[in-house]
């Protein structure tokens, strides 16, 4: 390629819209253009990069057994209805009308349509196991589109369905999976970590995310420097802490002016945050959730979702609480009537002693509240957010944490699809058994625009070589010298016959305009030849991550030696 032919317009300005590196270096290279809000054309060097990182899943999948398919992106509604979750999946998926009146959606995933697909053909357990995944675009219509990449409405997935006989048989394929998406994203040069998760709205109880750990990543996760344990903040699981024995004392509604904070309330009573009881409010579809940790610890809103059995939640209305009999800032678990509010108590909070809390009065509190014998419940789960200290639950060292995006997902789906949709096979014994089922997916978009999230500097993006756009940039720096410009284009030619991808960049700018864009672009190595390097019978090669120049004489095997340079990039 030519970087007078490429097109790869860039831009002098960092767009507004964009906040993060990746949504900015993408776009000020010419990767890519936004279409609407939430989609993004991808130009020619974006289209690269896509295609490498899909090889690389292509390749990998493959060798663990499974098979390509493509399956339509409108799916029929039966299908959805058939799963239970037509009416339950949300907002999120676009539904429409085709000009018989039929429903379908644009799917933004494909849990039903491949049910249907195998459930058709496979009859005997001799068919299992079976893996089919698919690399294309879906569609979710997010709330908020932002980031780039990162939370779009149309992306490209990689999808992939196991089927098996047993829960045996599903450990092993999932282990598979797991194995893969290691070797995936080590291949394209990323920093992970796989991190136990929550399974969302696809559902499954067993899952883990791959994420790329990354400033900016949306996600936060704990991990602990002892062990190999790490999850996403909305999976991780706490053990109850136990509060000192003390005796109850009588309950005490006081007044507490102007307190509406715990930090404010506890400074008024003088009492510690440890023995006080923060409340979140949440509305959902089965109506008002109240949510109670201790002061010092904040509310896990995905294991309330799950502890409650809704599908999502969000902050709840003023208008709503005092419906419940209750008041913003000043909202605790005495007295509320269980059928107006769902009451859910942290598991650590059951553990306490003469606590203070709400009183459901504007301007007062209670203290020395008592589990169990002030209020009951509605639930008690482990329902706060991991914290950076908390004990690891597998040794019980200290956690840290640290943010990452999600480039992957794995889940043990088990039989709730096969289930609800008649997956069936025949065992040995003839008896008709449902198919265990697991899910797995990689965002290839996400992956791109991880990348580059972690591999970046001022001067702008930094491609691991197994997924960059190109591998080589060959920079004649003057092209009016006839005679560096032909041994420019000499190199150009000989490392494309050797297999490099190589660019030259052969337009008549100044060696700093090509400069500029080459370290925007973020090709792996630069080669430059002029006249002062002809002189001495060298080339200039610098390396794009660390900016270490090499030297290479004109007349070694230059070749062989960028191309070793490029196996450790």
């Amino acid at each position: 390629m030519r970087v007078s032919k490429m097109y790869a317009p860039t831009l002098r300005e960092v767009p507004s819209e964009a906040e993060i590196p990746s949504h900015q270096l993408l776009l000020r290279a010419g990767f890519m253009r936004k279409s609407t809000n939430g989609m993004y054309t991808y130009l020619p060097l974006a289209w690269r990069v896509i295609k490498k990182i899909e090889n690389i899943i292509r390749d990998e999948m493959d060798k663990k057994g499974a098979q390509e398919i493509m399956m339509p992106i409108m799916q029929p509604a039966e299908i959805w209805e058939e799963s239970g979750r037509w009416g339950a999946y949300g907002a999120e998926m676009i539904r429409l009308k085709d000009r018989h009146g039929h429903e379908y959606c644009l799917g933004p995933t494909h849990e039903e349509m491949v049910t249907t697909v195998v459930k058709s053909d496979v009859r005997s357990y001799r068919q299992l196991p079976l893996n089919l995944y698919q690399i294309q675009d879906k569609f979710r219509d997010e709330r908020r589109p932002r980031f780039g990449l990162m939370r779009s409405r149309d992306f490209i997935m990689k999808d992939a369905y196991s089927f098996d006989r047993d829960e045996a048989g599903l450990d092993v394929s999932y282990q598979e999976m797991y194995d893969a998406y290691t070797n995936i994203f080590n291949r394209c040069g990323l920093t992970f970590r796989p991190v136990e998760a929550d399974s969302g709205a696809i559902g499954g109880n067993g899952s883990h995310e791959f994420m790329v750990l990354a400033e900016s990543g949306e996600a936060e996760i704990v991990y602990c420097p002892e062990c190999d344990y790490a999850a996403d903040v909305e999976k991780a699981e706490l053990h109850t802490i136990e509060a000192t024995e003390e005796a109850e004392l009588p309950m005490e509604k006081v007044l507490t002016p102007n307190c509406k904070t715990i930090e404010d309330v506890c400074k008024f009573l003088n009492a510690p945050v440890e023995k006080s009881m923060k409340a979140v409010a949440f509305q959902s579809e089965k109506g008002l959730i109240l949510c109670f940790v201790r002061g010092d610890h904040e509310v896990n809103e995905i294991k309330v979702v799950n502890t409650v059995g809704v599908t999502e939640v969000e902050m709840a209305e003023p208008e709503l609480l005092a419906m419940a009999g209750t008041f913003g800032g000043y909202m605790g678990p005495v007295g509320l009537d269980p059928k107006k509010v769902i009451i859910v108590v942290d598991q650590s909070v059951m553990k306490m002693h003469n606590i203070c809390c709400g009183a459901n009065e504007e301007g007062y509190h209670f203290i020395n509240v008592n589990p169990g014998r002030d209020f009951t419940p509605t639930y008690v789960a482990d329902i706060r957010l991991m914290a950076e200290g908390d004990p690891c639950p597998h040794c019980g060292a200290p956690v840290k944490k640290a943010r990452g995006i999600e480039v992957g997902q794995v889940f043990k789906l088990f039989t709730k699809y096969s289930k609800a949709m008649k997956a069936t096979f025949l065992d040995e014994n003839g008896k008709e058994q449902p198919m265990v089922m697991g899910c797995y997916g990689i965002g290839v978009g996400r992956t791109m625009a991880a990348s580059v999230e972690q591999n970046n500097d001022k001067d702008g993006m930094i491609w691991p070589a197994a997924i960059a756009p190109y591998e080589v940039l060959v920079v004649p720096v003057n092209v009016k010298d006839e005679e560096s410009n032909a041994k420019a284009e000499a190199i150009y030619k000989e490392l494309q016959n050797a297999g490099v991808e190589v660019v030259i960049d052969d337009r008549k700018e100044r060696p700093g305009v090509k400069f500029k864009d080459a370290d925007l672009i973020g090709y792996p190595l630069r080669v430059v030849v002029g006249p002062k390097t002809l002189t001495t019978g060298e080339l200039e090669v610098k390396v794009r991550r660390n900016g270490e120049v090499h030297m290479l004489p004109l007349d070694s095997d230059y070749v062989g030696t960028i191309k070793e340079m490029l196996k450790s990039l």
